[in-house]
This record gives C-alpha cells, sequence and structure tokens, in this order.
C-alpha cells in the first residue's frame, strides 16, 4: 500500500519587525520647562532696563531662595544645620553692599556674614557645631557672595548690558551643551558626577558662547571687541560646565535629582543658579579688564 502523500506544513510566521530605536529622552518636561523660562526672562529683561534697584531686589529674592533651598536639602539628607536666619540677612547685605560699595564692601558683609553664622550657631548644643558652621560658611560664599558680582556688574554705568551680556551667554553656552550633546554625544564627560553630560555638548557650550561673545561683545558693549567676546565665551562656556558639574557633585552627595521644586521642568532656584554663580565674578572680571569699570 502507497504511503500517504506527506501533509503540507504550515507557512512559516511572518518575522516580527524589528522593534523602533528608543528616541533620546531630554529627561524633562520641556513644555513646562520651556514657559517657565520664558516668564523668568521676560521678568528679568524687564526688572533690568527698567530700574536698576528693582533688578538688584530680585538678585536678593533669587539668593534668598537659593539659601532656603540649599540649607533645607543639607538638613533634610545628612542633618547639617546650617542656620539659614543669618544667611539670609547677611546674603541680603553682601548683595547690597556689593552694588553700593563694590568688592571692598561684598568682602565686609561676607566676612560679618560668616561671624553671625559662628555666633547664631551657639544657641545651639555644641554636637557637631563645626560641621554646621562649616556647611554655613560654605552657603554663604557659594549663593549670596557670587552672586554679589552679578550687581557689581551692573553698578557700571552700563551695567544692564553687561549683565544682559553675561545672562545670554551663560544660557547660550547651556543651551548649545544639551542640542548638541543630546543629538551627537556620544563621550560621556564625567560619568561619574553628571553622566548625562558629553564631550560632544562641552564643544557645543564652547562654539555656541564664543560665537555669542564676539557678536555681542562687538556691538552691545561700548569699546568692546569681537575677539574679546570669543575669549569670554570660552571663559563663560567653561565656568558655566564647572558650575553645573559642581552643583551635580553636591547633588550627587546629597542623594537628589533636583535641589527644590519651585520650577516645573528645572527643579528649584538653585538649579538654574548653579552655572551663573561661578561665571558672574570671571564675566565681571573680564568685562573689567577688556572695558574697564564703566
Amino acid at each position: 500500500m502507497p504511503p500517504p502523500p506527506p501533509a503540507h506544513e504550515p507557512p512559516p510566521a511572518p518575522a516580527a519587525p524589528p522593534p523602533a530605536p528608543a528616541k533620546k529622552s531630554a529627561g524633562r518636561d520641556l513644555r513646562a520647562a520651556i514657559g517657565v523660562g520664558v516668564g523668568l526672562g521676560v521678568v528679568i529683561l524687564a526688572a533690568l532696563f527698567i530700574v536698576k534697584a528693582v533688578f538688584v531686589g530680585v538678585v536678593v529674592v533669587a539668593v534668598v531662595v537659593g539659601l532656603w533651598e540649599l540649607t533645607s536639602r543639607l538638613a533634610e539628607r545628612k542633618g547639617i544645620r546650617a542656620p539659614l536666619a543669618p544667611l539670609a540677612l547677611g546674603g541680603t547685605a553682601m548683595v547690597i553692599a556689593g552694588y553700593t560699595s563694590g568688592a571692598q564692601g561684598a568682602w565686609i558683609a561676607m566676612g560679618l556674614t560668616a561671624l553671625a553664622v559662628l555666633v547664631w550657631r551657639m544657641a545651639q548644643p555644641p554636637h557637631d557645631y563645626l560641621r554646621d558652621v562649616t556647611a554655613g560658611v560654605f552657603a554663604a560664599f557659594y549663593v549670596p557672595f557670587l552672586a554679589t558680582f552679578v550687581v557689581m556688574m551692573l553698578a557700571a554705568d552700563d551695567g544692564p548690558r553687561r549683565v544682559l551680556v553675561f545672562l545670554v551667554l551663560t544660557v547660550v553656552s547651556d543651551t548649545g551643551a544639551y542640542a548638541v550633546g543630546w543629538r551627537f554625544g556620544k563621550h560621556r564627560l564625567a560619568p561619574r558626577i553628571s553622566p548625562g553630560k558629553t564631550r560632544e555638548g562641552l564643544i557645543g557650550a564652547i562654539t555656541f558662547a564664543m560665537v555669542a561673545g564676539a557678536l555681542l561683545l562687538q556691538y552691545t558693549i561700548d569699546d568692546g571687541h569681537w575677539w574679546q567676546g570669543l575669549l569670554l565665551g570660552l571663559a563663560v562656556a567653561a565656568s558655566a560646565t564647572l558650575g553645573d558639574l559642581g552643583e551635580s557633585m553636591i547633588k550627587r552627595d546629597l542623594g537628589i535629582k533636583d535641589m527644590g521644586t519651585l520650577l516645573p521642568g528645572h527643579g528649584g532656584i538653585m538649579d538654574r543658579l548653579d552655572s551663573l554663580l561661578p561665571t558672574a565674578p570671571i564675566a565681571w572680571l573680564l568685562l573689567v579688564a577688556f572695558v574697564g569699570q564703566g
């Protein structure tokens, strides 16, 4: 008897399509970040070019809120009790003294603030006294003292334009780093501190800032020259990157992502000041060297 004909095998199932490549994520709510950024920019520019004293008030508010965020996170994550009251009062005095009396006034206010921190903490038990006052003096230097260089730029005759150059260059540096790093970033810059930062992003920050600096110094600052803007842009990109890495180091030590939640899409005030604060003395010094006190 002949064998039965072989059964027809079912056709192979079609291969599943390869998964779509994952899109890079910005890690933030970009819509909220852009909205908040534009709103802050409008407030800052309005204060900057209408009345100088109003802008000084904006700096004071940013300093006090930044100090509150920093001391709160230190207390929550490390149990460090850096006294906020003398820091806030001393920080306010520091900013005002920097605007009215320059660097000498800022240094005097800084010294008095440090002394006030030491005395204020004496009202509590001596346990961890040295740790707490060290953190307090660090906070006084890191936030209000560095911020005094912004109002020292403002005090010049062309102060609003100097501050505008400083702010624009810092923002352009951050934007260049983000845009180029997000699109082309492959080689991490400091993986143990900030895994998202890349060498390609740093190149973008430097390129964007140098081009913007050349244009701004040539067309915005009296007696400014394009080559000075190139140097200023390079310095701003370097200091802004180091400032961002510095705050990332602090946040990693504290085990947090952001210093606060006041600004949707950005984090806290300190998360926006991280690149501005260390850049302020660099910008002030180079502008004085290039075009004088004003």
